[in-house]
């Protein structure tokens, strides 16, 4: 593997909190290995438009407790083709360059593969998402912050539920998979939970409900995945509705959205961040590339890029049993 002195490193797709804390580890980890560092602003779309910012250990200074990331995101169409690409391979030559770490997760993983596959960059991924979907590693960064920030507002929201004896769908961050929608049930109270990985009928969902709402005579809080079949929150609330047995129940849906997005992250999200900025420099200068940096049993472990993006990371339905037995 070619001699490394110059790392590029950028954050690309949807943000999530940690992924400052991870920019802050590699470019630490980079600089006590006496390389230098060029941040790319707006992930691809920077890249192809040569918007590099070269990164010393104040550039990092007071960004681990942030959310977002600093070096920005953005979508990138020209990306998605070879001109763009190597039009991207052109500005990394230019800034000499010598190897990426891309932060994001299966888009990111994905773009980061296809430029090593032309052009022979190396590349190592850092998994950052919510959605904790990627394949190679038991939990992504963001993950944790976004699931407790779920949580304390399905608290919040349980107090109205509770106070006027509604009927809350409450929609969730998911709309491939069911990861946040399963363990805010758990770790929520719900009473019902509707994941994308499960086929639920709308005779069932109502049935259980009327069940639920008779026999508790208080609130009821359903955990709805965006990518859920039924339609998500809105969409199950406007069958609930026309049906003329939910006429007496008191019926709300509520979106979280971008919200589960935001937010300083959480202090297990700071460490896994920072575990995985320093195992994808490391891994780089060990010679390793096209790789994901993971943490699979608290261990750093890699994964081939090939075998992340486009793979579904399966959910634990042990999981899934026992929000049914809790409910």
């Amino acid at each position: 593997m070619r001699d490394i002195e110059r790392i590029g490193v950028y954050t690309s797709g949807g943000d999530a909190p940690g992924m400052n804390a991870c920019l802050r580890a590699v470019v630490r980890t980079a600089l006590a290995n006496d390389l230098d560092v060029m941040g790319i602003r707006r992930g691809y779309e920077g890249m192809i438009e040569g918007d590099f910012v070269e990164m010393d250990r104040r550039s990092v200074s007071n960004i681990v407790q942030t959310g977002g990331t600093v070096l920005k995101s953005a979508r990138s169409p020209a990306f998605m083709n070879p001109e763009g690409r190597a039009r991207a391979m052109r500005m990394l030559k230019e800034y000499k360059v010598d190897a990426l770490v891309a932060i994001g997760g299966d888009g990111t993983m994905r773009g980061a593969n296809i430029l090593h596959d032309e052009h022979d960059i190396p590349v190592v991924g850092c998994p950052g998402t919510i959605d904790n979907d990627l394949y190679g590693t038991d939990t992504t960064i963001g993950y944790d912050t976004a699931l407790n920030t779920a949580i304390e507002n399905i608290d919040r929201v349980r107090d109205t539920a509770d106070a006027h004896n509604r009927l809350f769908l409450i929609e969730v961050m998911g709309r491939d998979a069911g990861f946040i929608a399963l363990n805010c049930g758990i770790g929520g109270g719900a009473e019902m939970v509707l994941i994308p990985e499960t086929i639920t009928e709308m005779e069932v969902v109502k049935e259980r409900l009327l069940s639920l709402m008779s026999a508790q005579r208080r609130s009821t809080i359903v955990i709805v995945a965006e990518g859920d079949e039924l339609g998500g929150a809105r969409g199950i609330e406007k069958a609930l509705l026309d049906d003329s047995d939910f006429n007496d129940i008191d019926l709300r849906s509520t979106i979280l959205g971008h919200i589960q997005r935001g937010g300083s992250p959480t202090a297990s999200d700071r460490v896994l961040a920072s575990r995985l900025g320093v195992g994808a420099v490391e891994s780089l200068l060990d010679g390793h590339s096209e790789v994901m940096v993971g943490l699979v049993n608290s261990e750093v472990k890699l994964t081939p890029l090939r075998n992340v993006w486009g793979r579904k990371k399966s959910i634990d339905y042990d999981l899934l049993k026992l929000t049914q037995i809790l409910s």
